[in-house]
């Protein structure tokens, strides 16, 4: 049983992971079991290419990103678990009793992130009813976004990046993740606001 499951390995979904990955020390956090699906093959950052993007050295490409991003949490955050060539195609139950259904098998977790891409193609059954025209991108893209109230589509379901109604850019993408990684390790913190961050300070 996973105390959260995070559907992507995109950017928002890979951002979720390193801040929860990163709170292993907290006493509220420190034996949850975290996994990630890393599933990439749609994501956009696939074509791209970043010149304006804060903190990454212009002419970085998207795909590069991607696995860079997968070994820093890797290698940083060995006990956030990467499960691999895997896509959701059903989630069943309620919290804090979910199944997530894969082309490949099935796993249980309180909580769940979705975030993954805001195409029209979304086909996750279970969460089809949550399915909305997304709010801020091009009608012609008809792009779709999840029914959330700040990131929450439900008691236990939260979404992330494109999908949560976000522009796509990768900083809104990256703090995206980031802020529904904070909301799950105030959830762990019996409500208490909490982050997790490094400082070069002891």
């Amino acid at each position: 049983m996973f105390d959260v499951l995070i559907i992507g390995g995109g950017v928002s979904g890979v951002s979720c992971a390193l801040v929860l990955g990163s709170a292993h020390k907290k006493a509220f956090a420190q034996d949850k079991k975290i996994g990630i699906i890393t599933h990439q093959k749609t994501s956009s950052l696939q074509e791209a290419l970043f010149n304006n993007a804060y903190g990454i050295p212009a002419g970085k490409l998207g795909s590069e990103l991607l696995t860079e991003s997968l070994e820093q949490l890797q290698n940083l955050y060995p006990h956030v678990e990467q499960i691999e060539n895997e896509k959701v195609l059903k989630i069943e139950g309620d919290s804090p009793n979910f199944n997530v259904i894969t082309n490949k098998s099935s796993y249980q977790t309180k909580n769940i992130v979705v975030g993954i891409g805001s195409a029209n193609t979304f086909a996750i059954e279970g969460l089809m009813h949550y399915v909305e025209p997304h709010k801020k991108a091009i009608a012609e893209k008809q792009r779709i976004q999840l029914k959330n109230d700040d990131h929450k589509v439900t008691e236990g379901i939260y979404v992330s990046g494109t999908l949560a109604g976000h522009r796509s850019q990768l900083a809104i993408a990256a703090g995206s993740g980031a802020a529904v990684a904070t909301d799950i390790l105030t959830l762990w913190n019996d409500g208490i606001s909490s982050q997790a961050h490094d400082s070069i300070r002891k």
